[in-house]
């Protein structure tokens, strides 16, 4: 059976697997990211969404003799240790799940739109989620958290940008 040399979430990881093995199986059997998941193994509901070199794919058409070198990004790889990446944070706050099943690529998709857009308007997220079914139907809850993280993201954004960063320090008691 082949090894293959895979930077999942920024780390190399050797897994030993068929050639034909989906992306999907290899990150949740071999490797224990179980965030992204097996919905319906067409590419067609978007459950297992990835990001290979910041595009999103479908994890369970993806062959792992055919990841190469690419960079693979999984729910798992997104919040930034501990802190939560704005999505997420935004998912939470806007009570979007329901039973949760698609989440974790709903959210891919949505990171992947956000990266490139940082203003979607509604017609932008509606076709960048298109391709990701949420058999809850939590659609507008969906489209009000990548509104919600856009508006987070760009705040983040402009504070980074700025030369002058507010500062706070205690008085000194004299």
């Amino acid at each position: 059976m082949p090894t293959y040399k895979l930077n999942i979430n920024g780390e190399t990881q050797k897994v030993e697997a068929p050639e034909d093995m989906p992306l999907l199986w290899v990150l949740r059997d071999r490797l224990g990211l179980v965030g992204a998941k097996y919905g319906c193994g067409i590419g067609l509901c978007g459950a297992c969404t990835v990001h290979m070199n910041g595009v999103p794919v479908r994890s369970c058409m993806v062959r792992v003799a055919d990841v190469g070198g690419a960079q693979i990004k999984s729910i798992e790889g997104l919040a930034d240790g501990t802190k939560l990446h704005p999505l997420q944070k935004a998912w939470i706050e806007k009570d979007v799940a329901q039973c949760g099943y698609c989440q974790t690529g709903q959210i891919m998709s949505a990171a992947a739109l956000l990266a490139q857009n940082p203003d979607p308007t509604d017609d932008d997220i509606d076709a960048a989620m298109a391709g990701n079914y949420c058999r809850c139907g939590t659609y507008i809850r969906i489209r009000e958290a990548i509104h919600a993280a856009a508006v987070e993201m760009q705040a983040s954004r402009h504070l980074e940008g700025d030369a002058v960063v507010a500062h706070w320090e205690p008085e000194a008691n004299s």
